[in-house]
């Protein structure tokens, strides 16, 4: 099994339908597992506490509007194809990523800047974002 100890709580805890058959999936080349009927965004968020971090180097994005109209919760095919999270249906075998896929979508200067603040406070020992309690 393995070691979630230095991983964040996932922000989504499943308390009903947990009788739904599982899918596989990866999410940024990690193996998951949804349920049928899962939405990416649950997916995303049951396994983690964001779904992407934005383009615009403003932070994690967790979802906002939760019916496709926001655009908040973009993520890509390692094909560099966008999914919006919270309507996109999970399927068996399927493959996300969280960040764009630098062949198809080069990082922003924001997001560059926002992914190596990100990185030194993992270094420093603190995987919790600013302003994010546990």
């Amino acid at each position: 099994m393995p070691d979630l100890s230095s991983r964040p709580r996932a922000r989504f805890l499943r308390l009903a339908e947990t009788h739904r058959p599982p899918l596989a999936l990866r999410i940024d080349g990690e193996s998951a597992t949804a349920l049928t009927g899962d939405t990416l965004l649950v997916a995303l968020l049951t396994h983690g506490r964001r779904v992407r971090d934005s383009e615009f180097g403003d932070g994690p994005r967790a979802g906002f509007c939760l019916m496709g109209a926001c655009q908040d919760c973009w993520v890509w095919t390692p094909d560099g194809d966008r999914l919006r999270a919270c309507s996109t249906v999970v399927e068996a075998g399927m493959s996300v990523l969280t960040r764009p896929p630098p062949a198809h979508w080069p990082a922003t200067p924001d997001l560059t800047q926002s992914l190596a603040r990100k990185a030194a406070r993992e270094e420093a020992g603190n995987t919790m974002e600013p302003g994010v309690s546990a």
